[in-house]
């Protein structure tokens, strides 16, 4: 029976492995980030182990058989990435916070090629983009979380319901998580606005960041305890990146009642994180530096 070392040692004499030193970089590259996201979950210690030697197994073989070596290693390193990470936090003890998106499909002019902020709307490079950004920022910290990603406008739209009640089906979801892990002490709902760059974007040490705005209805009994978690969050921004946050809004929302949802938790709270004519890179600098306010505030909390 052929060993191991003996299929491989077939393989090179039939299919001779000249790899291209760009070739080796790249994959090497992929290999360290892989080991080192997998690294970071200890419960995965001895699968990444057994995964790594796969890979190995994997990446020869496909660079044998395939002409476009590269890109099919991408695709499938990508694929493996993917699924280890897939104990999303939904599954992970006690999450300490929420995020999710009532306009899900809110996207930039740099990802839809488009001019007017109401064509600015796609299935998958959107707003949601940013929370799983923040989302890995909090693991990042060994903040458990849960990132809602359901296509929230899909949903309503298919009800046909209007663009403002998107809300009711939001709040759906939201109500089942606080149900299912009320262990929960932050909600995060966020958006980007629709304003023009200059009053969304600030530069902080050379690099340009979205900017930040709280929005809070006026129109529920939890009113004063959500403005008070979004002064807090507000005065932790200016404290560490002045001029991030822009501010907090309270609106009334007379006609449509909306309460944004906050009514079911006191430290709640809708966030518009840059527009439209900001770019994802911009976006993520700037809920990495949030993950570090939420972390902070949740030190003080224990």
């Amino acid at each position: 029976m052929q060993t191991d070392k003996d299929l491989f040692d077939l393989m090179k004499e039939t299919y001779p492995m000249n790899p291209r030193p760009d070739f080796v970089s790249d994959t090497e590259l992929h290999l360290r980030k892989a080991v080192r996201k997998i690294n970071r979950k200890r419960t995965y210690k001895l699968i990444s182990i057994a995964s790594s030697g796969f890979l190995v197994c994997v990446i020869a073989v496909l660079w044998i058989f395939s002409s476009s070596g590269k890109e099919v290693i991408d695709n499938k390193l990508s694929s493996f990435l993917e699924n280890n990470n897939s104990s999303s936090a939904v599954n992970k003890q006690e999450p300490l916070i929420y995020i999710y998106h009532s306009h899900n499909q809110e996207s930039f002019f740099s990802e839809t090629k488009v001019k007017d902020p109401i064509d600015a709307i796609h299935q998958s490079k959107n707003i949601t983009l940013v929370g799983e950004r923040l989302s890995q920022a909090l693991n990042k910290k060994n903040i458990n979380n849960v990132h809602e990603n359901s296509d929230i406008m899909g949903i309503q739209k298919k009800r046909g319901l209007s663009f403002a009640q998107s809300y009711s089906v939001s709040r759906e979801f939201l109500s089942r998580n606080l149900k299912d892990n009320p262990s929960i002490k932050m909600v995060f709902d966020i958006h980007r606005d629709s304003r023009k760059r200059n009053e969304t974007t600030i530069k902080i040490d050379g690099k340009d960041y979205a900017r930040i705005k709280f929005i809070l209805s006026g129109l529920n009994n939890n009113n004063e305890e959500n403005i008070k978690f979004a002064t807090q969050l507000h005065n932790k921004l200016q404290e560490k990146y002045p001029g991030l946050s822009i501010g907090v809004l309270v609106k009334n929302n007379a006609e449509t009642k909306n309460t944004y949802n906050q009514d079911l938790l006191n430290e709640s709270v809708l966030m518009e994180i840059g527009g439209v004519e900001n770019t994802l890179d911009e976006e993520y600098r700037t809920v990495d530096a949030f993950a570090e306010v939420i972390e902070e505030i949740l030190k003080t909390e224990k």
